[in-house]
């Protein structure tokens, strides 16, 4: 197996050490996060960070990177309190990973992209059209991360939308009928397949499958 320690690991290459520590942590979930201004310009941007917190109250989080440069999904929340969070799916990577590029903050990524706003429930910010998961969420309180100068941002789901067939009976969202993708480091974009779904692991007792998707 390949070694690196911490001297030889700062020592790489500024952009072959980005891509090598972004790919460490395995795959992550791909959401565009949609945001907008008191100007009532809109912002959309992608993001592998986002991550479940709790279901009662229903809670999730993502990562903001250090605000040293512009950051307008940063300015937005400060701003609105509002922010929507939407599942990409196959059919939409280009344009998706198009949202990370850095536009000025007077320009909305929706112009530059063929992603769609959508708005509904009186709801500030859009959602995006094109995403089979929609989720709204109001920012009730981030923590500044002092080792790398982020921020975790904290939301509280107040609005959901999904597409009808991808639920099953027990609640739980099938992701691969979604075609949700993950990230695979920075710029990797991967199909998802179901293995297996199993009943809560008790002790000393058989996992057993309790999924209906197994081919």
């Amino acid at each position: 197996m390949e070694y690196l320690n911490r001297e030889k690991i700062e020592d790489l290459e500024k952009l072959f050490r980005v891509n090598l520590i972004n790919s460490l942590s395995g795959y992550k979930s791909a959401n565009l996060i949609a945001t907008k201004s008191k100007d009532e310009i809109t912002n959309v941007a992608i993001f592998s960070s986002v991550i479940h917190l709790g279901s009662n109250p229903p809670l999730l989080g993502f990562i903001l990177r250090p605000t040293s440069v512009d950051r307008n999904t940063y300015d937005n929340l400060v701003s609105t309190q509002q922010f929507t969070v939407n599942h990409v799916h196959k059919d939409i990577i280009e344009e998706a990973h198009h949202t990370s590029a850095k536009y000025d903050g007077t320009v909305s990524e929706f112009n530059k992209t063929n992603l769609t706003e959508e708005y509904k429930k009186n709801f500030y910010p859009p959602f995006v059209k094109e995403a089979k998961i929609q989720i709204g969420c109001k920012m009730v309180n981030y923590y500044f991360i002092k080792e790398n100068d982020c921020r975790l941002i904290i939301g509280e789901i107040e609005h959901l939308f999904f597409d009808e067939n991808i639920q099953q009976e027990d609640g739980w969202l099938n992701l691969e009928k979604a075609e949700s993708v993950a990230i695979n480091g920075l710029d990797g974009y991967a199909e998802t397949h179901l293995l297996d779904r199993f009943a809560y692991a008790r002790p000393d007792e058989k996992v057993t499958s309790i999924s209906n998707e197994k081919k």
